[in-house]
């Protein structure tokens, strides 16, 4: 039996199919993207472990490099920074945040291009290589938007805010290893307003990106597995007194470095009126508490927040110490992130904290330590709970965890009322548009 097929019927359906097909085109872009930045990442992370590795060696064998290759390579990079690419100063995720509030906007698009990407993983690395206490998360995370954004240009798929926050939330999937932790750091830092749409997306690229990570590095723990008892009385004590201690310090940080580098600081002008000399100055100290802790404040951090979640312990002086390494590295303008100095300054901080407790609690001790502060710096508590179990493997200190980063959350709040990310992405906003007044008659 033949059916009439009318014209009507075929334009009727015609709307259906395109929907249908530009649905499938998307998702491609998504997938693509996502693996792009499994790869990336992976690439990143290894070129900036190598560029950390060969200034410590360098270091080692010569102790003043401190004093002369870490201002020299600040001055460098801060000159390069200004000169070609002043959007890739600071850690990316402010970007991404800026150029997913306004994502039709042209100067959106320079934070989140190719050029940009570039830009920001090579300045990064030779910060590494100069002895900086910078992190790869917040770069990877600017990083990874370019990729995601750039894809989808190539396959002529519309852009909107999901596409910046997926691809973001994906940078600290694949950087951390931790897939839940980039859907919780796309729900509190990256999205304001939450679609199951967008929902459903940045969970694919972030899962993507997660399982081609963990395909070529293998199933790695980032921190290493904490293995560490948890006693009720002993969280009663620990989780108020890291959340308030880590809170007070990580709201600190933030208050200084909006002071000195955020949009309408109070001295923020007055340093970008000298920013080679400022990057000069920020170099000098960081080279210089660099050579006094023999090195054990360049980089990320990773490795004495190692020892000290292993329980290890270290010297007491650390936690200080990479806390003025690091906010003088942010204040500096380089590129480069705070994700990973801020989880060893936590965890220095909270080796302050082990005395107090049993010896076989000091890996977990620390870990609050992290979250309090890590927490008390972002503003990101959900975040900071799944990274740090995901980072270490310890599903059991999750409670914990929470109720030290809510504390953490809290005590920040009330020291520094401004969220860091967001208030640094005022920075990179783009202008207003002109008001247009009307024309009054005989003008």
């Amino acid at each position: 039996m033949r059916f009439p097929v009318s014209w009507t019927h075929v334009r009727r359906s015609l709307p259906d199919a395109l929907v249908t097909a530009a649905d499938w085109q998307r998702r491609a872009a998504t997938l693509v993207g996502a693996v792009l930045i499994g790869l990336a990442a992976l690439g990143f992370a290894w070129a900036g472990d190598r560029a950390q590795h060969l200034f410590l060696a360098m270091q080692a064998a010569r102790p003043w490099t401190h004093l002369v290759v870490t201002p020299a390579m600040f001055v460098a990079i801060a000159a390069l920074t200004l000169r070609f690419a002043p959007e890739i100063r600071g850690s990316g995720i402010p970007q991404v945040i800026a150029a997913a509030r306004h994502p039709d906007d042209a100067g959106s698009g320079v934070l989140v291009s190719l050029k940009a990407a570039f830009a920001k993983v090579g300045l990064t690395i030779a910060a590494l290589f100069g002895g900086a206490a910078v992190g790869r998360e917040g770069p990877t995370v600017q990083l990874a938007a370019a990729l995601m954004v750039q894809v989808h240009n190539w396959l002529r798929v519309p852009l909107s805010a999901g596409v910046l926050i997926a691809g973001g939330a994906a940078g600290v999937a694949a950087a951390f290893n931790t897939p839940l932790a980039g859907i919780a750091f796309a729900i509190e830092e990256l999205a304001v307003a939450y679609e199951q749409r967008v929902a459903v997306l940045v969970m694919g690229a972030v899962m993507i990106a997660g399982l081609t990570a963990q395909g070529i590095a293998g199933q790695y723990v980032y921190f290493g597995e904490l293995s560490s008892a948890v006693r009720i009385p002993t969280v009663l004590v620990a989780a108020p007194l890291a959340g308030i201690v880590g809170g007070v310090l990580g709201g600190l940080f933030s208050r200084a470095l909006i002071a000195l580098r955020g949009p309408g600081g109070r001295w923020s002008a007055l340093l970008a009126k000298r920013p080679v000399l400022t990057a000069l100055g920020c170099g000098v100290a960081v080279g210089a508490i660099g050579w006094a802790t023999g090195g054990a404040t360049a980089g990320t951090g990773y490795g004495p927040t190692e020892t000290l979640l292993g329980g290890g312990g270290g010297a007491y002086w650390f936690g200080p110490a990479k806390f003025a390494s690091a906010l003088a590295t942010s204040v500096s303008g380089i590129p480069g992130g705070i994700f990973a100095p801020s989880l060893a300054v936590g965890a220095g901080f909270g080796d302050l904290l082990t005395p107090l407790f049993a010896p076989d609690e000091a890996g977990l001790i620390v870990l609050m330590g992290m979250a309090g502060y890590f927490t008390g710096v972002v503003r990101a508590p959900l975040t900071a709970v799944i990274i740090l179990s995901e980072a270490t493997g310890t599903s059991h200190a999750i409670l914990p965890l929470f109720a030290t980063a809510l504390i953490g959350d809290w005590v920040g709040a009330m020291v520094c009322r401004d969220r860091l990310y967001h208030r640094l992405a005022q920075g990179f906003a783009p202008p207003p548009p002109p008001v247009a007044f009307p024309r009054t008659a005989g003008s």
